[in-house]
């Protein structure tokens, strides 16, 4: 029996979700705006498909939430065809975000199950829905996002689909993409920093922290960061960072005490703060006044039951930003792409990659990100 009558046979049933824009989306909710990976099998229409396509293909999928022992690395996936306004890309770098972990565990809810996890990659576009730009053909290389990407096919909207250069290498692209582009909207969106800002950065050795901290010193600010070990605040030091600190656990007012000194009392424009739960509290008060506390990830869980009669004290800014509401056109998103590019070529950014794992090997690499051990970009490759 096949993959897919098996599933029917389970009870499972296919419903497509409208494929409209997910412009509007949040990240940690973008999988309302995308049609169910198995869904996309059963609506065959008119494509513009390579002969040489194989049926079914690898990767990894859960059928329920849990811990790493939930990801199935499966031989037997159907590959998806692209439906309108799609293209089909073959992937060669698939990235690793803390996202896919959050949907994994159960933080964040599954659409749909068996679900495939992985919101971005760079490859080859194999295939073509209707109704797409002239500027994606067959055989071009690209980076996208968007769902289902741990597999060696993966469909994908053109509107969040963006060529790669010829002087970028796909590696290079599928480590960038999705983590510098959310670093540069946040210094340019979320808070437009300003020269001789002084500035907090949160997992400074991160994937988003290393961008955030490379592209906060090409404009000039001044930079705190914060990171668990001495090799990785080292690290953040390397790549800009002119003040590092520990997190001090245990003794949150030693922190608080240490960033005002170094402010002159007066605290930092901004707080870039992707650890969450660990963090918040102690992040939020050295934050200045009138300054912008930026929370945009939960590494150390969710913050939770926050009273909004705190932000007066001080008249601070509160966001909890997305990517996705910030490139929420085809435009918007060129444009970023392209001053993206620009950047790592001009100013020889570093584009680190922690490591390059088999898609076989998603558990290590799981296992890996959420030890909050490594540093820089962790990427998946089929083979």
């Amino acid at each position: 029996m096949s993959l897919y009558m098996s599933l029917l046979s389970r009870g499972f049933r296919f419903t497509p979700a409208a494929a409209s824009s997910i412009a509007s989306a949040r990240l940690a909710s973008l999988s309302s705006h995308f049609t169910p990976p198995i869904a996309r099998y059963r609506n065959r229409g008119e494509k513009r498909m390579a002969s040489s396509l194989p049926k079914t293909m690898k990767g990894v999928w859960i059928e329920k939430t849990g811990g790493t022992e939930v990801l199935q690395y499966k031989t037997d996936i159907p590959v998806p065809e692209p439906k309108e306004g799609e293209v089909l890309v073959k992937n060669e770098f698939i990235g690793i975000n803390y996202i896919d972990t959050y949907y994994r565990s159960g933080v964040y809810p599954l659409p749909h199950t068996p679900y495939i996890l992985g919101r971005e990659g760079s490859g080859t576009i194999a295939a073509l829905g209707t109704n797409t730009p002239s500027t994606l053909p067959i055989g071009a290389r690209v980076a996208y996002m968007g769902q289902f990407a741990y597999a060696e096919y993966t469909a994908v909207s053109s509107t969040y689909t963006v060529p790669i250069p010829d002087s970028i290498d796909s590696k290079t692209a599928a480590a960038a993409l999705l983590q510098a582009l959310t670093a540069l909207t946040l210094i340019r969106d979320a808070y437009p920093v300003q020269k001789g800002d002084w500035i907090l950065v949160t997992a400074a050795a991160g994937g988003v922290g290393l961008w955030l901290v490379q592209l906060l010193k090409a404009v000039g600010a001044r930079i705190i960061a914060t990171a668990s070990t001495p090799e990785k605040r080292e690290l953040a030091r390397q790549n800009g960072a002119e003040v590092l600190l520990e997190y001090y656990d245990d003794d949150k007012d030693k922190f608080v005490a240490e960033v005002l000194e170094i402010t002159g009392g007066e605290g930092v424009a901004a707080v870039f703060d992707s650890v969450g739960k660990s963090t918040f509290d102690s992040s939020l008060a050295v934050v200045k006044r009138k300054g912008t506390m930026v929370s945009f990830g939960n590494a150390s869980g969710p913050v939770t039951g926050f009273a909004l009669g705190r932000l007066s004290a001080k008249n601070v800014k509160l966001l909890r930003p997305t990517l996705f509401n910030y490139i929420a056109t085809a435009d918007e998103l060129a444009a970023y792409a392209k001053e993206l590019w620009s950047i790592i070529e001009k100013d020889k950014l570093n584009v680190r990659v922690h490591d390059v794992y088999p898609l076989e090997d998603v558990v290590r690499a799981t296992n890996d990100i959420e030890s909050r051990k490594t540093t820089g970009k962790l990427l998946l490759q089929p083979l």
